[in-house]
């Protein structure tokens, strides 16, 4: 069985394609022929009962122009449109389809808890990026294929950037809160988002939305007090908004000041069980 994964070489992508091997024949699709097959040669290598990923879509940690707005939405529509051709074309039925998507989905918002249950608490530019990013890849449950849609929440990694950003400055004894601190983090360790898309690929009855969060998301003030803990530094700063806004721009709000407490509702009442449910355990492995 084949696992083909547009946008395999990103932060996810890459991990999904380490943990595969030896398991499936992972193929990167890319719109650059250097980094793997491209979208338009897709079709060729497409069987029956092989698993397609679609992660593709430009990262959102940037400062955000209107140019790179349009970007953020074409990227990830375009992708998902071009997967859906190349499965028509093929005439193959892939096993699953599972589109990426955020917990961006659900808004910004500091009182409700979201699940998979939940609607958007209020439009905003990244919800409806979101949306579309999911609607792009929808027809291929017209074709009989059956589509997980994996909200993701803030992936903690190594190499992953945004967790690189957090590390550096409490290390070097600069690290602090962020505005007020009382943000949702809803988290999750790479190893629990691999161990979460291999379920879906090998469990028949998976379908529909699912949260890739852990089950207790934090706040930022905790999130930043458990690494300074963790790194033996006092936690002494704090950045007020203003100045994330001058550095970042409009993403500040979106990814930095503001966020949404989400719970993998489903994936536990399946019985999926974390590898790194509570903060402590996933940072403790990730400072090794």
């Amino acid at each position: 069985m084949k696992v083909l994964i547009a946008g395999g070489s990103g932060l996810v992508g890459s991990h999904l394609r380490e943990y595969f091997k030896g398991k499936y024949e992972v193929i990167n699709i890319s719109r650059d022929p250097k980094r793997g097959i491209t979208y338009e040669d897709f079709p060729k290598y497409l069987d029956d009962g092989d698993v397609v990923i679609n992660l593709a879509g430009e990262n959102i940690s940037k400062r955000w122009s209107k140019e790179f707005k349009e970007r953020l939405v074409s990227s990830r529509v375009q992708a998902g449109r071009s997967l859906v051709e190349g499965i028509r074309k093929s005439g193959k039925k892939p096993r699953v389809f599972i589109q990426a998507s955020a917990v961006g989905y659900y808004g910004r918002d500091r009182e409700e808890i979201f699940t998979e249950d939940s609607l958007s608490k209020r439009a905003d530019f990244l919800t409806e990026v979101v949306k579309e990013w999911e609607n792009s890849s929808r027809e291929v449950e017209d074709l009989g294929i059956r589509r997980v849609i994996a909200r993701l929440g803030v992936v903690l990694a190594k190499d992953a950037k945004a967790f690189k950003l957090m590390v550096l400055p409490v290390k070097f004894f600069v690290g602090g809160i962020l505005g007020d601190g009382k943000q949702w983090m809803s988290w999750i360790h790479i190893e629990d988002v691999c161990r979460a898309f291999e379920y879906f690929i090998e469990n028949e009855k998976s379908s529909g939305i699912y949260n890739l969060t852990s089950p207790y998301p934090v706040t930022n003030a905790d999130f930043m007090r458990a690494l300074a803990r963790k790194l033996k530094r006092p936690l002494i700063f704090r950045v007020p908004p203003f100045a994330l806004r001058l550095i970042m721009g409009e993403v500040a709000d979106y990814i930095a000041l503001e966020g949404q407490r989400v719970i993998p509702k489903r994936l536990l009442e399946e019985g999926f069980k974390f590898k790194y449910a509570l903060l402590d355990e996933a940072l403790e492995d990730l400072l090794k």
